[in-house]
């Protein structure tokens, strides 16, 4: 419009220019020049109030009634605007199949270990594995909320087991870098325990989540973290929860509660590296037994320490990790148990003797994936773990390691068509315990349909 108005003005003074100069001088047409310059000047100013006047109307917010006419949703001066959300959550699905081949038949022990249910191996031939469900929304302008459902066979029984149901707050509710989680949730704990098991880099959990944290650690209550504002990436977190999930609680048994603290450190070198580290603690006590081993054999009474320390690093060689990506991932885990055992299957009929137990369980893994081109990557694994010696007393039972140290590598391929699906073939040369050397063949697909929260694809 400004431009318009300064055309017309100049269309005016070059037409009437010539003749006012013939007619009256070059004194008078100074005069007139002058006079439609402040004219100019004066519809500029108003013009320029018009175009703010509409502005500030165009940002008020609006709402619709609901007949559909638009009226105002708050006095002017209002500034929280909270939408409806009755019908928005995004919903996702994740699909889950596989086909495993085992050389060796039956129920796979592993050594001084007794797994729980999700720890345990896969069952043998075709079968489809965790099917899961997502709702998740803001729930208004200052909390998110979250819940999966997973659809999973156990024993030849088709089961939905509630696996997160948990509400989060957004940026701006607490103060600058602080966060809380409530509900039920995979909490902050090592890293891949906070990821889903279909975000993997491999088809099964590397060794010491099977063994130590029964395939991962989610349970009732709460996390608080702090990013603490810093050039080096700082977050630090402490969390309180029920204590009913393995290593505390088993299927039969609940614990008496257990927290958690943590510190995760990381940052960029250049732009072609990352790192992370992190250093983690969960501490409980189980008092009416956590229940493990197939069948729920052997219970433990007492308390448990887990310590986890896990290093992440990425390099990305043409600066762009969706074409070519190399990740180095290791973690380490320390399980100590101060507390007694028992074994019912080792003593049966008569019932089982308590035994004292103050030990310590290792676990770690390493793992290197390949991504060569965007979409195929290669990996290789390497998982062991270290158990204690057992006394005289359970000698022979799970929980008997008997010198040996279990260990496994696995070797995968898979091809990404898109961020919503992925095929992965997979070998395990398991040695789990003494004259057991499991030759294992893995063939999976995740298909995701919907939305789907970011993850490691």
């Amino acid at each position: 419009m400004k431009n318009t108005l300064q055309l017309f003005v100049a269309f005016i003074v070059l037409s009437l220019g010539p003749s006012w100069a013939a007619a009256d001088g070059h004194a008078d047409i100074e005069k007139l020049r002058q006079e439609i310059e402040s004219l100019k000047k004066i519809y500029e100013n108003r013009i320029s109030e018009l175009e703010s006047k509409i502005a500030d109307v165009e940002s008020q917010p609006k709402a619709r009634s609901s007949t559909g006419h638009s009226h105002s949703h708050a006095p002017a001066t209002a500034t929280r605007s909270v939408k409806d959300n009755s019908s928005n959550p995004s919903i996702g699905m994740v699909l889950n199949g596989r086909f495993n081949q085992y050389s060796v038949d039956g129920e796979a022990e592993v050594a001084g270990f007794a797994l729980g249910h999700e720890g345990e191996r896969k069952g043998a031939g075709f079968a489809v594995d965790h099917t899961e469900l997502n709702f998740s929304s803001n729930v208004d302008d200052k909390f998110y909320g979250s819940s999966t459902f997973a659809i999973a066979e156990h024993d030849g029984e088709t089961e939905i087991e509630l696996e997160e149901a948990y509400v989060q707050t957004l940026p701006g509710f607490l103060a600058d870098g602080w966060s809380l989680k409530m509900g039920r949730a995979f909490w902050t704990l090592g890293y891949l325990n906070e990821h889903h098991s279909h975000a993997d880099d491999f088809s099964d959990r590397p060794l010491p989540y099977r063994a130590i944290l029964d395939g991962g650690y989610n349970d009732d209550g709460f996390e608080v973290s702090y990013v603490i504002p810093s050039d080096l990436y700082t977050e630090v977190g402490m969390g309180l929860f029920r204590g009913n999930d393995i290593p505390f609680g088993g299927p039969d048994g609940k614990g008496h509660g257990s927290r958690s603290m943590f510190a995760r450190f990381g940052g960029d070198v250049g732009a072609n590296h990352s790192w992370r580290m992190g250093v983690y603690k969960l501490t409980g006590e189980s008092v009416s037994g956590r229940k493990a081993g197939h069948g729920n054999v052997v219970t433990f009474i007492g308390d448990t320490d887990v310590q986890i320390l896990d290093l992440r690093y990425t390099y990305a060689p043409t600066g762009n990790a969706r074409e070519k990506e190399i990740i180095v991932q290791h973690e380490t885990f320390w399980r100590e148990e101060n507390g007694t055992y028992e074994d019912t299957e080792d003593t049966p009929g008569a019932g089982a003797v308590a035994v004292n137990w103050d030990r310590d369980k290792v676990g770690s893994y390493s793992q290197l994936v390949y991504k060569f081109n965007p979409q195929w990557r290669v990996g290789l694994r390497y998982a062991e773990l270290i158990p204690p010696p057992a006394p005289a007393a359970i000698a022979g039972s799970h929980i008997d390691g008997g010198g040996f140290t279990p260990e496994m590598t696995s070797v995968m391929v898979d091809w990404t068509n898109s961020e919503f699906s992925r095929v992965r073939l997979q070998h395990n040369d398991a040695q789990l315990a003494a004259g057991q050397n499991d030759s294992q063949f893995m063939l999976q697909y995740i298909m995701s349909i919907g939305a789907h929260g970011a993850h490691k694809y």
